[in-house]
């Protein structure tokens, strides 16, 4: 990765651990349903903001060397990985 990817993805990455591990917390604490959902929410999209941040890096860095090639099959790999990323984030 590069930066400020790479600082930015660790960053979320402490803080998606961080709040899982309070999920664990108040499940072990049999705390009210709904806030363990809500918490759940939070890791849920923390994880989706770090996700988009390292596509950005790798669409910056190794795919768009691969997408500038001169070689179609290079293209069309780095075209295809993101096509599948793509899919199953949703």
């Amino acid at each position: 990765m590069i930066e400020p990817f790479k600082s930015k993805a660790i960053t979320g990455a402490k803080k998606a651990q961080g709040q899982l591990k309070k999920v664990l917390e108040m499940l072990e604490e049999d705390k009210y349903c709904i806030d363990i959902v809500q918490q759940i929410k939070a890791v849920e999209g923390l994880l989706n903001s770090l996700s988009a941040n390292v596509m950005e890096s790798h669409l910056n860095s190794c795919a768009g060397k691969a997408l500038n090639s001169q070689n179609e099959d290079d293209r069309k790999k780095v075209i295809d990985e993101i096509v599948t990323a793509f899919r199953k984030s949703k």
